[in-house]
């Protein structure tokens, strides 16, 4: 087996079990491992530290499989995780015929690179690593074995995959499916369609499915306004709720689409509903110099900083809608707000709001902390998988 020999002293982050190694991490490769292929990680003194999947196009060298010197990575190897992870979820009670779940949430499973979501009897997976990608055959086949499911859907088109000099792909893997025909999944007793081949991530975002539902208990009675509202699964529980009125804002006509077709599908009532298809920042803006206010808004942006690097930008778009937000809020009303940005963790997030009511001269409270759903679990040794950040403010 080929091996990747670390530079003096690099090994410090796999000792706390960290799964990745950076390129700059590596002082030598030993033997010509593929793409995705397995390499044993040494230190400079030749001691193992774990056994990996290699990446020769990503700045993440190395991604972990294992620890464990006597494990093989193998068919083997990945049934036992499969298997870990589902036993996981049923646990969590997400085993409903007709429910929707995070399966395998990569890193956080021990599955680097591998997501796989179950909308209904459909798997859809997104391959998004060298090391997945290598192994991608065998990984469909026990998918399908472990969860008796009959199909199996590619959505690997993520921005990652260029990272790892991988092409996008999206397609059936296994089984008969339209894709194209939308799939239809309960959630807290409210149904969705979901776009399996056009939807954002893997059709729908299921990492919000407890905060969703917190949406719908704070809705009763107000007047709400639901930004980058996607296909409205903030939207459809606020109304279920008991909203008096809610506005559902998205750039995206399709999305918005499918957003009143959601409302619909649950006979929730149309004549307090309402989209507009434009640009948050724009509207938000516009609303503003109209004096417009509302009792409920969400902010639920789409990703600003998927690293570091891009947080000192990504914090200025942040602090601009939900200064703006605040400013739209009556007194007494609240603010539901959310990064998914890798690179802002929860601590910068919540400076961030406080700076946005400062600056709007309002004074707020915290009533809670949000995160993502339990079925997107965050690995002890990998602080990388909290990406989900939420705040549930009032405004005083």
């Amino acid at each position: 087996m080929s091996s990747l020999i670390l530079k003096p002293g690099r090994e410090k982050s796999l000792l706390r079990r960290h799964p990745w190694v950076f390129s700059g991490a590596v002082a030598r490769v030993e033997g010509n491992p593929a793409p995705g292929s397995t390499v044993d990680l040494l230190s400079a003194e030749g001691r193992f530290l774990a056994r990996a999947a290699y990446s020769p196009a990503s700045q993440i060298r190395a991604r972990v499989w294992t620890f464990a010197p006597e494990e093989a990575i193998d068919a083997a190897f990945f049934r036992r995780r499969i298997s870990r992870a589902l036993a996981t979820r049923r646990q969590l009670g997400l085993d409903e015929p007709d429910g929707a779940a995070r399966l395998i949430h990569a890193e956080s499973d021990g599955l680097p690179g591998l997501v796989v979501d179950r909308y209904g009897q459909v798997l859809v997976a997104q391959f998004l690593t060298a090391g997945a990608e290598y192994w991608k055959e065998a990984l469909a086949d026990l998918l399908l074995a472990e969860t008796g499911l009959p199909v199996l859907y590619e959505r690997s088109d993520a921005d990652v995959r260029e990272l790892e000099g991988l092409p996008a792909q999206t397609g059936l893997l296994r089984g008969v499916l339209d894709p194209h025909q939308p799939t239809i999944i309960t959630e807290n007793g409210l149904k969705f369609k979901v776009n399996l081949a056009e939807g954002h991530k893997t059709g729908f975002y299921l990492d919000q499915r407890e905060n969703r539902l917190q949406v719908r208990r704070l809705a009763a009675g107000r007047e709400v306004l639901d930004c980058f509202c996607y296909t409205g699964g903030f939207t459809v529980n606020a109304l279920a709720g008991g909203a008096a009125s809610v506005l559902s804002v998205d750039a995206s006509a399709e999305a918005l689409s499918l957003c009143r077709e959601n409302v619909a599908l649950n006979a929730l009532p149309a004549d307090r509903h309402a989209t507009l298809e434009g640009d948050v920042f724009h509207l938000l803006r516009r609303f503003r110099d109209e004096g417009r206010f509302f009792d409920l808004i969400i902010l639920d942006p789409p990703k600003f900083a998927p690293t570091a690097a891009q947080a000192e930008k990504a914090a200025r778009g942040y602090k601009d809608i939900n200064l703006l937000a605040f400013k739209l809020l009556r007194p007494g009303g609240l603010l539901v707000t959310f990064s998914c940005s890798g690179g802002v963790d929860a601590a910068l997030f919540q400076k961030i709001i406080a700076s946005a009511a400062l600056d709007a001269g309002v004074e707020a409270q915290i009533l809670a902390h949000l995160s993502q759903a339990p079925d997107h679990p965050v690995a002890l040794h990998f602080p990388e998988g909290a990406y989900l950040k939420g705040l549930v403010c009032v405004k005083g």
